[in-house]
């Protein structure tokens, strides 16, 4: 029997505020354990939580970027269960009144049908994104354990699709377009080093065509997008083989173990009914208005795959260099802005692409600290386009660029390094270079015109990479062809 897996992600994701959710301890990462709290962290008796507003409001922010509903209405809940990483014994969340809901994100997935256009897209629904408070988080060292409070009371997001994925790279896709829009978006940095986003996978498996789902097992705390994609592909396999088998699969909850490959049980799965969900008494409900709903939609930016359509579009680049100039945000303007209404856009591309990183990585200068600006480079491809500077010289005036950050007119003029396309210098530098290497000469004449090449490249040599390479060529040719060349007529 021919088996389909079916994928739902819970994504929780740090929001990147100053401060935590409902107090103003610093929301950072990598204090010493244990100072970046205060009673309200730590829920003592009598403290009382303020709502971060920035909080709500990237919160909102993200169910628009994700194409939610944005409710009138939303409340807090207390999820009540015992843990040591809660000092409160309960988490406060959203139940049944989130904040957002009923969207969907779009992203490119090569393992989809292609549409009308030739792209290859998927649609993966997103249930909600409700707000919450992250926990603390808990250290096992040889001999003990202790628990870091640092993080608990940190705005955390969660973000709960639909089971529309349907297996490993799918969902490898979906985290990384998921996480791109929340980036560009400003709500989180997602560094997952940093444990900013974290991913819980529930997965179960059925037989193709059936309509029923199976039983959903949950994988927690998978920290890494890589891990995902292993996790689901071994606990896959490892359903599918139970099923054949003729076990009957029981929802529970497994944590994987990335060292050793596979996943090992942790306990039941609990129910909703389990947590004893009821409203936080302490936190008013949320009730946006509009005109704080506009301050919010002012703020929605462009997202990746809309800017890749319209560096396409407007630029006539390919997908590849869209794909530069999208996932390197800050690259991508210093682009914009050197090939706005420019002739030819892709050349400024190419030095963009190809040669502006390279060259900032050996200088090891950041993008925002060059020396030179956009139009330098829009002036230097015009140089090149117009004949009157080499594609070698520019490589040349390209790096005194970055010496000097002077611009490349400047730089060619006192270098003296314009291109010579007068012809009679050049039939000079010709025929001094075929008096100099008569063999080559010969074999040219002899029919191997693979010679011209090594002649030509004699001649850039000879005029310091000065000469127009095509005249070169074609006055070389002319020579050795013994092709009398006949001035142009004057009108009379």
């Amino acid at each position: 029997m021919d088996f389909e897996t079916v994928i739902g992600l819970e994504t929780h994701v740090q929001l990147k505020t100053r401060s935590k959710m409902w107090c103003t301890c610093p929301n950072t990462f990598g204090a010493e354990p244990n100072t970046n709290v205060c009673p309200i962290c730590l829920g003592m008796p009598g403290v009382l939580p303020v709502a971060n507003d920035e909080a709500l409001r990237l919160t909102v922010l993200t169910g628009l970027l994700l194409n939610c509903e944005i409710p009138k209405y939303a409340k807090f809940d207390r999820k009540n269960y015992f843990y040591p990483d809660s000092a409160k014994n309960y988490q406060v969340t959203q139940y049944d009144r989130p904040s957002t809901q009923n969207g969907w994100v779009e992203f490119e997935f090569e393992g989809a049908d292609p549409d009308a256009e030739g792209r290859r897209r998927t649609r993966v629904r997103i249930t909600r994104a409700h707000l919450e408070e992250d926990v603390g988080k808990n250290n096992h060292f040889e001999r003990y354990s202790g628990v870091d409070f640092n993080r608990a009371g940190v705005p955390l997001l969660e973000i709960v699709s639909e089971p529309d994925l349907t297996g490993s790279d799918m969902a490898y896709a979906y985290l990384r377009a998921l996480t791109d829009i929340l980036v560009r978006g400003g709500i989180s940095d997602c560094d997952l080093e940093k444990g900013m986003v974290r991913c819980d996978v529930n997965i179960s498996v059925r037989p193709r065509g059936q309509s029923t789902l199976g039983a959903k097992i949950e994988l927690k705390n998978l920290n890494s997008f890589s891990a995902v994609r292993r996790a689901i592909e071994f606990e896959s396999g490892r359903q599918i083989e139970a099923v054949k088998r003729g076990e009957a699969l029981r929802q529970e909850t497994r944590r994987w173990d990335d060292e050793a490959g596979i996943t090992e049980p942790m306990r039941s799965k609990e129910d909703a009914h389990d947590y004893r969900y009821f409203p936080e008494p302490d936190l008013m409900p949320f009730a946006p208005t509009e005109t704080w709903l506009d301050e919010v939609r002012a703020r929605v930016p462009e997202l990746p795959l809309a800017r890749k359509e319209r560096l396409m579009r407007d630029y006539a680049l390919p997908a590849g260099d869209a794909d530069v100039l999208t996932d390197h945000l800050p690259l991508g303007q210093f682009f914009e802005a050197a090939a706005r209404g420019f002739r030819n856009p892709k050349a400024i591309a190419n030095w963009v692409i190809n040669n502006l990183p390279a060259a900032l990585s050996a200088h090891g200068v950041r993008l925002a600290d060059l020396r030179f600006g956009p139009d330098a480079i829009r002036e230097l491809v015009t140089l090149v386009e117009s004949g009157r500077i080499s594609s070698k010289i520019a490589q040349d005036v390209f790096a005194e660029m970055f010496t000097s950050g002077a611009g490349p007119e400047a730089i060619v003029a006192a270098k003296g390094w314009a291109q010579v396309s007068d012809s009679s210098a050049i039939e000079g530098l010709a025929d001094e270079v075929i008096a100099a290497n008569p063999g080559p000469a010969a074999d040219f004449r002899a029919g191997r015109t693979a010679a011209l090449n090594f002649l030509k490249g004699q001649l850039m040599k000879l005029s310091k990479g000065r000469a127009n390479p095509a005249m070169a060529g074609e006055v070389l040719e002319r020579k050795l062809r013994n092709v009398v060349h006949s001035p142009p007529i004057s009108p009379s």
